[in-house]
């Protein structure tokens, strides 16, 4: 079988006689297995037996035949047709398709046994026992260009009753073969054919003719897999369709035939919801839905040789409904008058509700379009005022047609934006904001009754869509992102922050249920949205609203995917290092509810513990200085017993430095000069400095060159060396005050892993794990880092968290 299906399983073999009187039943070469393929393309087991082949005097000609091992019942009985694709994989399986639209294997316990038959299957079929599938393209090749000279073309045999048979054993035969393919389809489309074999089926179903109307069902079927256009277009006619649909009723494999004309007459009904005038249109709708229902219901799962045979069928679909939505979309009086009847306040509930789901099953086929004809289609829809006509539905009561009416809204979004954005713009120039289409998309999300909030979370998606700045166009005499987002924030902002501002007007959320909280996490999404893309817009409203004070109200609720939203909103603000916002947020000090949030978490190492600790991290490694000098300054108290990492340590170690170069402003110029001058004679990297400074012998430092190049001598050394001196004896003393410090530390708190550093003026450096200093005393001035948070439980087994770091 092809790769898409996975080999039967091989036989497994056994010890001792199996059990059946007779040499032939205890030969292990001839013992299989027999496996069928059911619609779910696996394989199911049959049974095991032996095989052999013979004449079938009934099947007039040489069959192959499995009895059961257990009690030498017939297990398969299956004639080698001549024109069968048999196929030999793995050195013990044989696989072909019968007739009856089901996959076959023998699944062999010895390779000799698989051989043995394999060799009978060829003899019959004229084939070198060599080759692994009987009916081979080469062949068919070298026949096709002999008989493209010699053979006009296959002969049919005459379409009556009687010959039935013939005929279907024909169509089977020439399924395998390519060619045979093609000269069965043209004489099929040449001599009429298909409209005599429905005269029959006639014949038979009036005489009750059960065997006749099976061998028709093959013949259908059969032509069906020839994948042609031209016969698709007989049997798709006005004329034949419900025929042929009829010959599908009777599959031999299944008992009783089934009803399928009795459903697409009695109960599919075709609802006009407008009157077509063209009965081209409306024929071709009909036909549409009856080759669909034919490929969805009526035919049979193809089988695993048959599975690129109806890409024909799939491609007449796809074309007649992108004929269907051509035709439409040019018919001007059937658009009108579905927008009139839309809008139209006498038109019922029920007949709106048709409309609607009409006008999304229409653009639901615009799909199929190809790029420039969907461009067209919507354009025609623009026209016809579809906007405004969604606009009066989604102010409706009834929710099926809302939720048809999202759907529509969907489509247009996804397909064209500034479409939508143009409309609402203009729109609001005449209306109130009550009844602007974005603010009722925003209300149907606010409002959504689904406890999942699966509509509220389509409708978040494409507002998203449309505040993206990223899609929006920017032309020589407009901008389309200024003038969106300022009527945005000026009419809808508004509309989309009344639930949070409502339920954050306390200490903590007033309502905090399940729904409530989810609804209030995807509006803060869409917000947090705006504060990465949006700029002076979103700033402006949220310092003027006051809402990251009240979003923060949220870290207080029970929901921790509610809290951590909250703090994701503050996390991207602070990202920014915008210091309008870093002022708004010291004024308004909005670092407590973080900092209560976590203290309250106490020593649970979860993920709002993470979130928090990396907040301060962040300002920590991008040196905010204002937001750092606020923070050591309002929560140091809070905050300096956390020792588990040195996020917070490694903070009060930049608010000091930051203090100590507002002191001595003289030093923080001289280290500017140190810096300078060191780059100007010569432009390593930082790396290749700290790697000099560790290295370099105390007597190649006494000459100074490598710091203060000759030209700066002639300053005053005693300007130069006083805050130097003074700033290495302030060194010292803070040395041995963060030694004492940290010494008090991991006696009490916990361990962070730290190395112990030993430099020799060679190459080689000693590393030993130990525990860790958050400075190295070799590299002045450098910030301390915080080490990888532990659990926060865990107690310190070292006495020592000093790096030495010793120069030889």
């Amino acid at each position: 079988a092809p790769d898409r299906t996975p080999a039967p399983p091989a036989i497994e073999s056994q010890s001792g006689g199996c059990g059946v009187a007779g040499s032939r039943m205890t030969d292990t070469r001839r013992r299989v297995k027999v496996y069928t393929l059911n619609e779910d393309r696996q394989w199911d087991d049959r049974g095991t037996g032996h095989v052999s082949s013979c004449y079938v005097e009934r099947l007039k000609g040489m069959s192959l035949l499995v009895r059961a091992e257990s009690d030498g019942s017939l297990l398969l009985e299956s004639k080698i047709n001549p024109n069968t694709a048999y196929q030999k994989q793995q050195d013990t399986l044989i696989v072909w398709s019968e007739a009856e639209n089901y996959d076959l294997a023998l699944s062999f316990q010895e390779k000799a046994g698989c051989d043995e038959i394999w060799e009978k299957i060829c003899q019959v079929q004229g084939k070198d026992p060599s080759v692994d599938i009987t009916q081979d393209l080469v062949d068919e090749s070298e026949e096709e260009r002999f008989d493209d000279m010699s053979s006009p073309g296959l002969e049919l045999p005459s379409c009556e009753l009687s010959r039935l048979e013939e005929i279907a054993e024909l169509v089977a035969s020439s399924l395998p073969s390519p060619l045979r393919r093609e000269k069965l389809a043209l004489a099929l489309e040449n001599e009429g054919y298909i409209k005599k074999l429905l005269e029959i089926f006639h014949v038979c179903e009036d005489l009750e003719n059960i065997e006749g109307l099976h061998h028709l069902y093959e013949i259908i079927k059969g032509i069906f897999l020839l994948n042609r256009t031209a016969l698709f277009e007989v049997m798709f006619s006005e004329e034949c369709i419900m025929d042929i649909i009829g010959c599908l009723e009777y599959d031999p494999s299944l008992s009783q035939s089934r009803k399928h004309r009795e459903f697409l007459t009695k109960t599919a009904k075709f609802k006009e919801v407008i009157p077509i005038s063209d009965p081209e249109l409306k024929q071709k709708i009909h036909q549409t839905y009856r080759v669909q229902y034919i490929q969805d219901m009526v035919l049979p799962t193809p089988s695993v040789f048959e599975e690129n045979m109806l890409s024909t069928l799939h491609s007449f679909i796809f074309f007649n409904k992108v004929e269907i939505v051509g035709m439409l979309q040019e018919d001007e009086k059937f658009l009108t008058d579905l927008f009139a009847q839309l809008t139209d306040e006498a038109t019922d509930e029920e007949k709106r509700q048709e409309l609607v789901n009409f006008l999304k099953e229409f653009c639901a086929f615009s799909q199929t379009l190809q790029p420039q004809n969907r461009d067209a289609f919507f354009k025609t829809l623009s026209n016809m005022g579809i906007l405004p006509a969604l606009e009066v539905i989604l102010g409706m009561d009834d929710a099926q047609v809302r939720s048809a009416a999202t759907d529509i809204f969907s489509y247009l979004v996804e397909y064209n934006p500034s479409m939508v954005r143009e409309f609402v713009m203009q729109e609001a120039q005449q209306n109130d904001d009550d009844i602007l289409l974005i603010n009722l998309i925003i209300e149907h999300m606010i409002c959504d009754t689904d406890p999942e909030l699966g509509g509220a979370v389509l409708l978040m998606g494409l507002l998203r869509t449309l505040v993206d700045p990223e899609n929006m166009l920017a032309t020589a005499n407009k901008t389309e992102k200024t003038e969106f987002l300022g009527f945005f924030y000026k009419h809808c902002m508004h509309v989309l922050t009344a639930p949070l501002l409502a339920n954050t007007t306390e200490d903590k959320p007033s309502k905090d249920d399940f729904q409530t909280a989810q609804l209030l996490a995807l509006i803060l999404e869409l917000l947090t949205f705006c504060v990465e893309h949006h700029t002076y817009h979103i700033k402006n409203y949220i310092i003027n609203k006051d809402i990251l004070r009240r979003v923060l109200v949220l870290m207080a609720s029970k929901h921790a995917f509610l809290a951590l939203c909250a703090l994701r909103f503050k996390r991207k603000i602070i990202g920014l290092k915008d210091e309008f916002y870093n002022r708004y947020i010291m004024k308004s000090f909005l670092f407590e509810p973080v900092v209560k949030a976590f203290l309250n978490n106490g020593s649970r190492y979860n993920l709002m513990n993470s979130a928090i600790i990396e907040m301060f991290e962040f300002i920590r490694v991008e040196d905010i200085k204002s937001l750092t000098a606020h923070v050591i300054e309002n929560y140091w108290k809070a905050l300096e017993d956390v020792d588990y990492v040195q996020t917070f340590k490694g903070l009060k170690l930049r608010f000091e430095q930051q203090r100590e170069r507002q002191d001595n402003p003289k030093l923080d110029s001289m280290r500017s000069i140190l810096r300078n001058h060191r780059y100007r004679r010569d432009a390593r990297t930082l790396e290749d400095e700290e790697e000099m400074w560790f290295n370099t012998d105390e007597d190649d430092m006494e000459d100074g060159e490598a710091v203060v190049p000759p030209s700066d001598k002639t300053k005053n050394d005693e300007d130069i060396m006083d805050p130097i001196s003074k700033f290495m004896e302030r060194k010292k003393l803070k040395e041995s005050e963060e030694k004492e410090v940290l010494l008090k530390t991991n006696l009490s708190g916990r361990q962070s892993p730290s190395f112990k550093l030993s430099f020799s003026s060679g190459t080689k450096s000693n590393l030993t794990s130990q525990s860790s200093a958050s400075n190295l005393p070799g590299s002045p001035g450098s910030p301390g880092s915080p080490g990888s948070p532990g659990s926060p439980g865990s107690v310190s087994k070292s006495t020592s968290q000093m790096a030495a770091i010793t120069t030889k």
